[in-house]
């Protein structure tokens, strides 16, 4: 199998949600699922952040003017809804169904188009970063796939590839290293607002009220990502001294 990893960069004030999470940098959409046929794509999605984003976010892909996956720059009359499955103080899980109509596309129609079935989409979107990875198959091309994205997105969004290659290359072997989406959400949240700097710009409690989560688990969040963030350095450079991993 192959991947192909790139991002779209929005520019403030071009998409909702991107402006939304820019304001909120705790707040992450990880997909869960994604899937595409030729005339439909649906998706469950899950966001991490504080109560006031959570919401925003929901009132924003509600609207009936208003879906994250279409590439269009007008209206192009496409029939989508959006539904909440799960919701709590920190948490929100959103599946999204959408109609592809003939002057409208998706990053996911634009890759089965172009690379056939059997794709696999992750999606990772913090701030105004929409980081895609997807997975095809090994005779996989992906010079025309660019160029299409490229011409489907307006001025005010960039497009960065960041990698083409082996999927292998890239798969971890031991899963635990990565962190969760709160660890993630919480380490960005902390060097944006100066955490980590000397003199700290932030406490702990001042960044939990930010984020709308107590301070005890802002604390155990960033502990834990830490914990993992050090184990992974020194496994990279001593593999064969790796500590044992922490499923918590």
């Amino acid at each position: 199998m192959r991947e192909l990893v790139f991002a779209l960069e929005y520019a403030p004030g071009t998409n909702a949600v991107a402006d939304i999470l820019g304001a909120n940098p705790e707040t992450t959409i990880r997909s869960l699922s994604c899937h595409v046929s030729s005339d439909h794509l649906w998706r469950v999605d899950h966001v991490t952040g504080g109560d006031e984003a959570l919401s925003d976010l929901t009132n924003t892909v509600a609207d009936a003017e208003y879906y994250t996956d279409c590439l269009a720059r007008r209206d192009c009359e496409a029939d989508w809804e959006t539904d909440i499955l799960d919701r709590s103080d920190d948490a929100l899980v959103l599946y999204s169904y959408w109609t592809r109509t003939p002057s409208c596309t998706s990053i996911p129609h634009l890759a089965l188009d172009h690379f056939g079935d059997g794709l696999i989409f992750q999606t990772t979107w913090v701030g105004h970063r929409y980081e895609w990875r997807i997975i095809a198959p090994n005779d996989t091309t992906y010079h025309a796939f660019r160029n299409a994205i490229e011409a489907e997105i307006d001025d005010t969004t960039g497009v960065t590839f960041v990698r083409v290659g082996d999927a292998e290359e890239t798969t971890p072997d031991d899963s635990s290293a990565a962190l969760t989406g709160e660890q993630d959400a919480a380490v960005r949240a902390a060097v944006d607002h100066g955490y980590y700097e000397t003199p700290r710009e932030i406490e702990t409690y001042e960044l939990a009220e930010r984020l709308g989560i107590p301070g005890s688990t802002l604390s155990y969040r960033l502990r834990r990502a830490e914990a993992k963030l050090a184990e992974a350095y020194v496994s990279e450079r001593n593999p064969s001294a790796a500590p044992p991993s922490s499923n918590i």
